[in-house]
């Protein structure tokens, strides 16, 4: 597994916590930022990851910012990328198995650390389950193919 993270500087504490969390899981990642704790664009670094996704270089990808609504928003916009705001175990459980997400996206501000790790850790080890939830994910496909 291959995967992109990124941050605003809403989002560069816990972004460091999930590259240990990487390292500790031998899965290997790219960071492409922020580096700074002054105030950034979240669409800059969220949108280039997305596309990255997208297109298949990376198997999935991990956003940050305060609260993750708005790398969520971002990410979103970007067809073929079903990112997954996120801030409790349960709920990055259920968006891999139900929804095939393939960002995730958590706020700093909303939660610390260690929930951090253990969300990123879920999501990353859960698979999708398909089923009846295939018809589902191919309807917003099939939406993605013809509207945007």
């Amino acid at each position: 597994m291959k995967v992109i993270i990124a941050s605003d500087h809403g989002g560069v504490n816990i972004r460091e916590e999930i590259k240990k969390l990487l390292d500790e899981m031998n899965i290997e990642y790219e960071d492409i930022g922020c580096d700074c704790g002054t105030s950034v664009d979240y669409p800059d670094y969220a949108l280039p990851a997305a596309e990255r996704v997208a297109k298949g270089e990376f198997d999935r990808g991990i956003l940050i910012c305060g609260t993750g609504i708005g790398m969520s928003i971002a990410a979103n916009k970007v067809k073929g990328i079903r990112c997954a705001l996120v801030h409790d175990v349960f709920s990055a459980k259920a968006t891999r198995e139900h929804n095939d997400s393939n960002m995730l996206a958590m706020g700093e501000r909303v939660i610390g650390p260690g929930l951090a790790r253990e969300i990123v850790k879920t999501w990353l080890t859960t698979e999708y389950v398909g089923g009846r939830h295939a018809n589902r994910i191919e309807k917003i496909s099939k939406y993605e193919e013809t509207h945007l």
